[in-house]
C-alpha cells in the first residue's frame, strides 16, 4: 500500500501542477531512538518556495520536520529496524513520497574501553551502554596487547591505535575480536583518537608531533594530515563533526595547550586556548557542541586531579571548570553519547583503579559513579557509537 500525505495536508485547493516534486532519497542513519534522513531537494519546486521537507518511519509513522537536509526523525524505538520517506510542501501542499531508504535499527550508543595496563600490558575490550549505569561487559580482545592507545569511532565501527603500529577495528554492535585494519606511520604511544563519521584521526605520543588519518569504513595504513602546534603525549582528544581538538599532556613539563583540526581537510593544527589547569594523562569526549576534558596528573608535587574542563568546540579561547570526579586519576579512557561523557579506569594514590564515572555533557556539575570496568586498568583508549563527532 503507498504512503500516503498524513491527513489535512490535500484540500480543495490541491493542485499538482503547482505543488513540489517528490525529493530524491538519500540514506538513513541510526541513532539513539533516532535516525538522521538524508535526501536531495527537487529541482523542480512548483509554483512557490519549498517551506519545509519531512521524513515519515515506518513502521509507526513518526515524522521528523526541517528546512533542509537531513531531517532529524526522533523518539524511534531502539530495536526497532525502520525506513524513512520524505516530502516536500510549498504553499500548494505536499509533493509525493520519495523512495524509501533501505533500513536501519536504532540503538543506545554502546562506548568501548579498550588497551592499557592491568599489572602488564592487556587485550582486552571491554563495553558499556552509555544511556545506562551499571558495570562494563566483556566485548573481545585487541589484536595485541599494548598500553597508550588512541581510538575513534564512526556509527558502526571503533578503531583502536598506537603503542606500536598497528591499527585495530571492531564492529560495535556485535562483540568479537579486533581485525587488523592497517599501520600507522610511526610507533609513538600515548597518543589520542578522535574523529568525524567518516573519518578518524590519530594525534601526538611520545617524540612527535604528528597527526594521521584514516577513513573508517576501509582498511589501510594511515596517512599524514599535519602536526600539532607542539608535540606532546599522554594528551586527551575529542572531536564536532567538522573538528578535532587535542588538549593537554606532556611536553618537558605538563601542557595546558588546546589545538584544533578541520576534520575533512589536512594541514596543521591551530591554537585553540588553554586548559584550566596543565596536566599530564586526561582523557576527553565531546557532545556535538561542547568537548570535556577530566583527570589527569601534575608534577612538583606529583598531585592527581579530578578536575572536568570544557570548551564550545565551534568557537576558541580557554577552558571553563565543569567540575569534578569521583577521584582523582590519570591515564583514564572515555567516550561518549551526544548527552553523557564516561570515564572509565585509570590510576589514582592506590593504584590502578576499575571506577566508572559519567555527566550529563549539556550542563555542568560533579560527575557520578556509573560502575566498574571489568579490571582495574590505567593507560587504556575508549570510544563509542554515539559520540559528538558523529552529528
Amino acid at each position: 500500500m503507498p504512503l500516503r500525505p498524513p491527513a489535512g495536508f490535500i484540500s480543495a485547493f490541491f493542485d499538482p501542477l503547482n505543488n513540489p516534486n517528490a525529493p530524491t532519497i538519500g540514506t538513513a542513519t541510526a541513532g539513539d531512538a533516532s535516525a538522521s534522513v538524508t535526501f536531495t531537494a527537487p529541482a523542480n519546486y512548483g509554483g512557490s518556495v519549498i517551506s519545509q521537507f519531512d521524513a515519515i518511519s515506518t513502521p509507526q509513522g513518526i515524522i521528523g520536520t526541517a528546512a533542509s537536509s537531513p531531517i532529524s526523525v526522533t523518539g524511534l524505538s531502539n530495536g526497532t529496524a525502520y525506513t524513512f520517506a520524505v516530502w516536500a510542501t510549498n504553499t500548494y501542499g505536499p509533493s509525493a513520497y520519495s523512495a524509501s531508504t533501505g533500513s536501519v535499527t536504532p540503538a543506545a550508543p554502546r562506548g568501548l574501553f579498550g588497551g592499557g595496563q592491568s599489572g602488564t600490558s592487556t587485550n582486552v575490550i571491554a563495553f558499556i551502554t552509555i544511556s545506562t549505569t551499571g558495570n562494563a561487559t566483556d566485548f573481545g580482545d585487541l589484536t595485541a596487547a599494548r598500553v597508550g592507545l588512541g581510538a575513534c569511532a564512526s556509527t558502526t565501527r571503533g578503531v583502536f591505535a598506537g603503542s606500536n603500529s598497528v591499527i585495530d577495528y571492531v564492529t560495535i554492535a556485535s562483540a568479537g575480536n579486533a581485525t587488523d585494519f592497517g599501520d600507522l606511520l610511526n610507533n609513538a604511544p600515548y597518543t589520542a583518537g578522535c574523529s568525524s563519521s567518516t573519518r578518524g584521526l590519530i594525534g601526538g605520543g611520545e617524540e612527535t608531533n604528528v597527526i594521521q588519518y584514516i577513513t573508517i569504513a576501509t582498511t589501510g595504513n594511515a596517512t599524514d594530515f599535519g602536526d600539532l602546534t607542539v608535540g606532546r603525549y599522554y594528551l586527551a582528544s575529542c572531536a564536532s563533526s567538522t573538528r578535532g581538538v587535542w588538549a593537554g599532556g606532556a611536553v618537558v613539563a605538563n601542557s595546558n595547550i588546546i589545538d584544533y583540526v578541520t576534520i575533512e581537510t589536512t594541514g596543521n593544527a591551530t591554537d585553540f586556548g588553554d586548559l584550566t589547569i596543565p596536566v599530564y594523562g586526561p582523557s576527553g569526549c565531546a557532545s556535538p557542541t561542547r568537548g570535556l576534558f577530566g583527570g589527569g596528573l601534575t608534577f612538583s608535587p606529583t598531585t592527581y586531579i579530578n578536575v572536568i574542563s570544557y570548551i564550545t568546540i565551534a568557537s576558541t579561547g580557554n577552558a571553563t571548570d565543569f567540575g569534578d570526579l569521583t577521584n582523582g586519576r590519570y591515564g583514564t579512557g572515555a567516550c561518549s553519547s551526544s548527552t553523557r561523557g564516561v570515564w572509565g579506569g585509570g590510576e589514582n594514590n592506590s593504584g590502578r583503579t576499575n571506577i566508572m564515572d559519567y555527566v550529563t555533557i549539556a550542563s555542568v556539575g560533579n560527575a557520578t559513579d556509573f560502575g566498574d570496568l571489568t579490571a582495574s586498568t590505567d593507560s587504556l583508549a575508549g570510544c563509542s557509537n554515539g559520540h559528538g563527532g558523529l552529528s
